[in-house]
């Protein structure tokens, strides 16, 4: 089952207050999901809860994947070179 990121934070905000026992019997949700989000928490502060299993890239991620499509907007950006001298090397052709 999923829940939304607000039901989370609530969750453990009780969690916090009375305890995962009680707040899991009292939520309807099993133990080890509350205090898989009470980790979550503590491990990635605001960043926790992106929900539907979608996990928060770390800086060195993005730095990477930054690079990869830099590196690939380079290649195309060649590519579109080539194919617009082409384009020209051929429109003169057929001007002939």
């Amino acid at each position: 089952m999923t829940y939304e990121k607000g039901f989370k934070e609530e969750a453990v905000k009780l969690s916090d207050e009375i305890g995962i026992k009680k707040a899991a019997e009292q939520l309807g949700v099993p133990y080890y999901t509350i205090a898989e989000w009470r980790q979550q928490r503590s491990r990635y502060g605001k960043a926790a809860y992106v929900g539907s299993g979608h996990k928060q890239m770390t800086e060195e991620e993005k730095d990477r994947r930054i690079h990869e499509l830099e590196r690939a907007n380079a290649e195309l950006e060649k590519a579109n070179e080539i194919l617009k001298d082409a384009l020209g090397f051929f429109a003169k052709d057929r001007k002939k």
